[in-house]
Parts: structure tokens; sequence; C-alpha cells
């Protein structure tokens, strides 16, 4: 009857010859055991690390929009994004985005999100809107600043990425960012127009594309006609718009 003791059985399984089966199966079976342990452990002990790298990099980014626009405290307002009406608290829920109306390849949006407004006295000067969408290989994650007609954009800026080095890693060079400033996002009717296209950017409404990038600089497009529609700020702009005016 073999020994119910771990130690005895290692010591036994040890002694087996080199060339046994079954000793090059076990020890092939404890190498991938350990590795896949080790490699699970370090990815649950640096991902508060990450997110807190991530964070910060984003605060980055956001301070660096806000000194690109003359610098400023912005407030950040807590926005319903279904009405567009600021919201008191935000219920950390999110919705499922059909395929037909998800081009930014989101899955679901968020029900409140969070928008920055810089406004002097009572008048608004700037809104700075999160934005975020499928590229080619990762998710894109920037800040998109527009003028107080809501119309003009005043700065892009991504802050997070992980598409191909040279290629659509580009969005993150400031020369590309630099491109978007004074940039319209809709037409006369209010349609969005926005898109970043093929070679060189021609009129109000196109930005250069990036050679090589044709999925990252589509990817682009795409979010940034999501966030600026219905199931975007849309609603939300389109009240701010209605109380400036009226």
């Amino acid at each position: 009857m073999a020994s119910a003791n771990p130690l005895a059985w290692w010591r036994g399984f040890l002694a087996l010859p080199n060339d046994s089966p079954g000793k090059t199966i076990g020890i092939a079976f404890l190498v991938a055991f350990v590795c896949s342990l080790v490699v699970s452990i370090t990815a649950v002990t640096l991902q508060p690390l990450q997110e807190a790298n991530r964070f910060r990099e984003s605060a980055a980014q956001l301070t660096g929009i806000l000194e690109i626009l003359g610098g400023g405290t912005p407030e950040p307002r807590l926005v319903a994004l279904d009405t567009g009406a600021y919201a008191p608290l935000d219920p950390g829920t999110d919705s499922a985005l059909p395929p037909e109306r998800d081009m930014a390849g989101l899955g679901e949006r968020e029900d409140v999100a969070t928008v920055f407004e810089l406004r002097e006295g009572d008048r608004l000067a700037f809104v700075v809107l999160p934005v975020r969408g499928a590229g080619y290989q990762s998710t894109l994650k920037g800040y998109l600043a527009l003028e107080a007609d809501l119309n003009t954009i005043a700065a892009l800026i991504f802050y997070e990425q992980d598409e191909t080095p040279g290629l659509g890693a580009r969005i993150v060079e400031s020369a590309w960012q630099a491109l978007w400033g004074g940039k319209q996002v809709a037409d006369a009717t209010g349609r969005v127009r926005i898109e970043v296209v093929r070679g060189e950017g021609a009129g109000p409404h196109q930005v250069d594309g990036i050679s090589g990038a044709t999925r990252t600089s589509t990817g682009v497009t795409n979010l940034l006609r999501f966030w600026l529609g219905p199931d975007g700020y849309g609603p939300y702009l389109e009240r701010l718009g209605k109380e400036a005016s009226g």
C-alpha cells in the first residue's frame, strides 16, 4: 500500500529515473504551475500600481490641456448622459450599447460621466470632455476641449493607448495633436462631421491622417463622433448651447 505521507511520495517521485515518462511529465507540470503562480501573483500585486500610474498620467494630461487653454481651475460636473442634465451623484451604473449605436466599440457606456467646465464668471469659456474608444489594438483614452461655442475644438490630447509604435502610437505626439486646434465639430446643420482622413485634411472638419495607421485614425474619428453624438455628450452640449443662447 502506497504511503499517504506527502514527503515520502515526493522522495519516491524524485527517485524515479530521469528518463521516466512519469517524472518528465510531472516536472513539466510543476514548472508550468510555478510559472503561472508567479505570473498571477505579480499581476495582482502590480495592478494597484498600474492603476495609480494611469490615474497620474490622466491627471497630468488634464493639467496639460488646461495649460493649452491658458490655465484656470476647472469645475468637475456630473452629467447624466441620456438627458444632458447635471446629476447629483454617480450611481456607478452602465448601459449596454447595441452594435448599430456603438461606433466607438465600447460595448457599454456609463450612465453618468464627469466633465470639466472652465468659466469666466458666469460665462462658459471651455468644456473638457473625457473620451475613449477602440483603436487598432487598444483602447484610446483622452480629453477633448471645446471652446465656448461648443463647436470649435480647442485641443485634443490622448493619455492612454497601446497602438503600434511609430504608426498609430503617433496620436500622442504633440505635432499631430496640434492639428486639432480650431477644427469644427459639426457643420451648419448640426451634423457631426469631424474626422481623420487619409493624407492631408482639407476644410474645417478634417484632420491629417497618420500614414500607415488607418485603423487607429478611424478609431479616433469613431470615438469622437460617438462622444459628440446622442449617446455621448450630445444632449449635454445641446443643453449648454440653449442656456448660452437664451
